[in-house]
């Protein structure tokens, strides 16, 4: 993505770091929060989509409860967490709603984008809000989290989410202008990197550990998240969030901070990402006509185009979708698990419940999770 191609960015994942968002760990600075979800509403003016992952929720913990420090024992984070994530929430609706935005909490855990089933309920979940045009709010649920199954840091879970929704852009709002060719702190002569390209090795090399005591990220980490978030197709921003209307700016074009586009185009990019975390698990037959609309248009499967299911396989797992010949069409992450595929198989979609005695999706295979077949494959 260049510069001239950011006005074309429709669906933004901004994450905002705790430095921006707290006096110096002394809890929520109003006035930053305010600066930033007034950044957001103008994004969102202009018809862009926007899911806002948040750091802050452990800041303010810390905050509320008068600690001297960031706490290191988990539980002792995980209950600052669940006393800051209050504050956090309450200053996020209260500013979001002057501007006439809904707003959504949503709490994540690794865990929960790493199985399949948990992953399709979070990714529908993210875009029926988004239809809706409700804002989330996602978070890291450290609560509950342990060491095993923490993101680490919400830069990658800006760059998850980035994947779950298939974003266009992942902004990475933090206090330095961008990635310079060296530490700013330390050398006054750095100079800032406009753009690269995500996965570039040099990069890593270029990135130190976090800079401050408040957040648990740094460069290295956003360096880290370009990658993931290049996996889907997405272009990774890394820009300072003190700057007055930046999002609207880079938006525009404006080149700030540094911007880090992935190496191959979304669809190349997001066939190649399913295949590389998925094994294929089953198989779905279906008719000619299913077969001509799926090649022709890319719409979503429905059970009534399926002839035969072959295989065992869950909800949430990927799928070859082949004609009456066996060659393949594409393939997905099917939304009903192998035995009730094959109860359906055939059936109009509203008469799914009927069969099932429930309905998950009107769709076997919903459009944004199946991938065609690329020329020259």
């Amino acid at each position: 993505m260049q510069r001239s191609e950011m006005p074309q960015a429709r669906r933004w994942v901004v994450k905002i770091g705790s430095s921006l968002l707290t006096n110096a760990g002394r809890g929520l600075d109003g006035g930053a929060v305010s600066a930033l979800a007034s950044d957001i509403a103008a994004l969102r003016q202009v018809g862009c989509e926007v899911v806002l992952v948040s750091s802050g929720s452990i800041a303010e913990g810390v905050a509320r409860l008068g600690l001297s420090s960031r706490p290191r024992a988990l539980h002792q984070l995980q209950a600052a967490a669940a006393v800051g994530q209050m504050g956090l929430v309450q200053a996020y609706e209260s500013e979001f709603e002057r501007h006439g935005i809904r707003t959504a909490q949503i709490l994540l855990t690794h865990d929960d984008l790493a199985h399949r089933r948990r992953y399709l309920n979070a990714r529908g979940t993210l875009r029926e809000l988004l239809a809706l045009g409700v804002l989330p709010i996602v978070n890291e649920n450290d609560t509950v989290t342990t060491d095993e199954i923490r993101f680490g840091d919400n830069d990658t879970l800006g760059a998850l989410v980035a994947n779950l929704i298939d974003a266009d852009v992942l902004a990475l709002l933090t206090d330095q202008a961008g990635l310079y060719d060296s530490d700013p702190r330390d050398n006054p002569d750095a100079s800032l990197l406009s753009r690269g390209r995500a996965g570039d090795p040099a990069l890593r090399q270029l990135a130190g550990p976090s800079g401050t005591a408040i957040g648990s990220g740094g460069m290295a980490t956003k360096i880290l998240a370009a990658e993931k978030a290049a996996r889907s197709g997405a272009a990774t921003l890394i820009v300072g969030g003190a700057e007055p209307g930046v999002l609207q700016r880079c938006r525009d074009g404006e080149a700030l901070g540094t911007l880090l586009s992935p190496q191959e185009a979304p669809l190349v990019a997001r066939k190649r990402w399913l295949a590389s975390q998925l094994n294929v698990r089953g198989q779905l037959e279906i008719d000619a006509g299913a077969a001509r609309v799926l090649r022709g248009a890319g719409s979503s499967l429905l059970a009534v185009g399926v002839v035969g299911v072959g295989g065992d396989f869950q909800r949430g797992d990927l799928v070859r979708i082949v004609d009456e010949g066996g060659a393949e069409v594409a393939r997905g992450l099917c939304n009903y698990a192998s035995d009730e595929s094959r109860r359906i198989a055939g059936t109009a979609s509203r008469d799914i419940e009927s069969v099932l005695g429930f309905v998950r999706e009107p769709e076997l295979v919903h459009r944004d999770n199946l991938v065609l077949p690329l020329a020259g494959d």
